[in-house]
């Protein structure tokens, strides 16, 4: 997965990942990519909602290990 942009959230729980992600695509351009790495596996769901609620495009998802990659497209 590449991306415009990375945020590293581990070791944060909800709704830390969520909220940081947010201010982070606010500062890119459409189009752009950003990902997310997060501990918390409640991360899967709430970005999942997220990018409904929000119109981003949940482009990929994937468990490493222990951590958990979301890949998003702004809007």
């Amino acid at each position: 997965m590449t991306a415009d942009k990375e945020l590293d959230a581990r070791g944060l729980n909800c709704p830390l990942p969520i909220l940081k992600a947010k201010k982070a695509l606010a500062d890119m351009l459409s189009g752009q990519t950003l990902k997310v790495i997060s501990t918390d596996a409640g991360s899967v769901r709430d970005f999942q909602a997220f990018a409904k609620q929000t119109g981003n495009l949940l482009v990929q998802q994937e468990t490493v290990g222990g951590d958990h990659i979301t890949l998003l497209k702004r809007r």
